[in-house]
């Protein structure tokens, strides 16, 4: 494709990149990763997430609380916490380091072999982000499904479910992963247009020529 280049493909790395970054940065602080409501109470909502739990109700609306202590939480939020915190880290150094290695940016002039590096890096940066966004996401995805079969509860007591901020979590870290392997594609795209041409005068095409002169002439 003609306009399908190099650099293109590295800006569209970096804009997939930034935009997983932005939703799992939203996804880490909302507190919708899981719901509750009741059917014997219908006017109250529970939304809980990694910092705090907030209850809806029609006549107040929405009241937010920060957790009181982190060893108190569940095992699956206090992992959470930790692992959304390394991903967005991650993702944003991901990005620094993709930034002097992009094409069209005055850094790093006449070393190819470091903007290559650099873009690999953020690749894999990039893939590390998504993964660690991904695995708090599927492990509260899995506790929540656990605790909703529990056989052990009453089928009357109400249940947490899954909130919006899973959803979002599971497209940020994707969208992460697709990035990186982006920073990937553009670097095989410029090892392949940087490679050398071939030269038609070299000696081996000049003696396959007049050999194939011979043959027409026998």
């Amino acid at each position: 494709m003609v306009f399908l280049t190099t650099k293109i493909m590295q800006r569209t790395a970096v804009f997939v990149t930034f935009g997983g970054l932005v939703t799992s940065l939203i996804t880490t602080f909302l507190p919708l990763w899981k719901t509750m409501n009741s059917d014997l109470n219908e006017v109250e909502n529970w939304y809980s997430g990694l910092w705090h739990a907030c209850l809806y109700t029609e006549e107040v609306g929405v009241q937010c609380k920060a957790y009181e202590s982190v060893l108190g939480l569940p095992m699956d939020l206090q992992i959470s916490r930790v692992l959304m915190s390394v991903s967005l880290g991650i993702g944003g150094l991901a990005l620094l380091v993709a930034f002097p290695g992009l094409e069209g940016v005055e850094m790093c002039l006449g070393q190819p072999r470091m903007r290559r590096g650099l873009l690999i890096l953020a690749g894999v940066l990039s893939w590390l982000s998504g993964l660690t966004t991904l695995a708090p996401v599927s492990i509260v995805a899995y506790t929540t499904v656990v605790d909703f079969w529990d056989e052990g509860f009453p089928d009357v007591m109400p249940r947490w479910e899954y909130g919006e901020a899973m959803f979002s979590g599971w497209f940020g870290g994707l969208a992460l992963v697709i990035g990186g392997t982006l920073f990937f594609v553009s670097v095989c795209m410029g090892d392949f247009d940087q490679r050398p041409p071939s030269v038609p005068n070299s000696p081996q095409v000049k003696h396959r020529t007049q050999h194939y002169l011979k043959t027409e002439v026998l």
